[in-house]
């Protein structure tokens, strides 16, 4: 098959800069090569990147883009005129995948490829816009549903498909000298509930917090996803009562370091209040591939592989007080910490369903069937 992958305006390829979706898909376009069909993967032009290059049998397309910012309305604008400019570099190919939000209405050109929306995400109205779409595909069965709410009628066009882990599986790793550390890996944004999480460890008994320590790692830049300086002075502000119990890191993007970070928390914290935002909750699946067993909110998203109790954690974040629950959830877990190596390895054991063999071979499976259709 001849697949293209066409990314959105704000991130590289490769993921230089983290991004879910840019990691799932520069992983899968290799995987794609490996299996012998020809790739080609469009992306944003920045950061010193070549205009073409190959990167393990993947033909790279890099166009000029743009640095996020907090305006949805400018955003919109943004991927608009990208779109225009990456439609001139696709080529000719039997699959085109794509995560821009105007791709599928302004390539329109059949010999760039079936059009196969990969739904990164919460849908927001548009799907009823994407009449050329031959399958609406979301990465958890949470925006599937959303999906299918959208487009009742075209229900039969969605598919979810995960994300596979960003590298691949080692030995499931000791539980001895991991630190007493819980570890929050992510965007350092309001939407993923760390007002909440502060105030929540700021709050445990005074006993767990002197045993305990909390790492908030991530990019706090409007150009990188997150939610600015004056946020990130805002947390800080709230965490001087717990001192330098919560530590606030600067971004890590390199797999390797990512998994080092992984290797050493107790526990992996991912408290998102982000109901039309997460999808899926790649950080939380990188944690559990590592033995870190992670505690997220209730969001759905999360439902596909975060267990309570049995893979992982999870605490209400609709319900009454949020900030009490996620606390008392955290103290439970804080205080009997012989149950995390078990949890641990049973979040590996889950994470081994979402290697990158596996995954890769479920979409390009769905591929096939597209085109046997067509």
């Amino acid at each position: 098959m001849r697949i293209t992958i066409l990314q959105g305006a704000f991130l590289p390829v490769p993921p230089l800069r983290g991004g879910a979706i840019e990691k799932a898909w520069f992983r899968l376009g290799k995987a794609f090569a490996r299996e012998g069909h020809e790739v080609t993967h469009v992306s944003r032009l920045c950061d010193g990147l070549p205009l073409h290059e190959t990167i393990e049998g993947v033909s790279h397309v890099r166009v000029s883009g743009f640095e996020a910012t907090a305006s949805s309305l400018v955003l919109k604008w943004r991927d608009f005129r990208y779109v225009l400019r990456a439609r001139r570099s696709l080529p000719q190919a039997d699959i085109l995948v794509t995560n821009a939000f105007w791709a599928p209405l302004l390539v329109r050109d059949s010999s760039s490829g079936a059009l196969y929306v990969h739904v990164g995400r919460y849908p927001k109205g548009q799907m009823k816009l994407y009449g050329l779409a031959k399958r609406l595909q979301a990465p958890s069965e949470a925006i599937a549903e959303a999906i299918r709410r959208e487009v009742p009628g075209k229900a039969y066009m969605v598919k979810a498909i995960p994300y596979p882990i960003s590298w691949d599986l080692e030995d499931v790793p000791a539980s001895a000298g991991r630190e007493q550390t819980i570890l929050y890996l992510g965007r350092i944004h309001p939407e993923k509930g760390l007002c909440e999480l502060v105030k929540a460890f700021a709050d445990l008994p005074e006993q767990l917090r002197r045993q305990w320590r909390l790492d908030i790692r991530g990019p706090w830049k409007e150009s990188e996803g997150g939610g600015g300086k004056g946020f990130l002075e805002n947390l800080k502000d709230l965490a001087k009562s717990a001192k330098e119990a919560i530590r606030f890191l600067d971004p890590v993007f390199d797999d390797g370091k990512l998994r080092k970070e992984l290797g050493r928390a107790n526990l992996f914290v991912y408290p998102s209040m982000a109901e039309r935002g997460e999808t899926f909750g790649l950080a939380a699946l990188e944690a559990m591939s590592c033995g870190c067993p992670p505690l997220v909110s209730g969001l759905d998203c999360f439902r596909d592989f975060v267990q309570d109790g049995g893979t992982g954690f999870v605490f209400d974040h609709r319900g009454g007080n949020v900030i009490m629950n996620l606390r008392d959830k955290m103290a439970d877990i804080l205080s009997k910490p012989e149950r995390l190596p078990l949890i641990g390895n049973a979040a590996y054991k889950q994470a081994e369903k979402f290697t990158l063999e596996t995954v890769s071979k479920r979409f390009l499976d769905d591929f096939s069937s597209i085109l046997s259709a067509a």
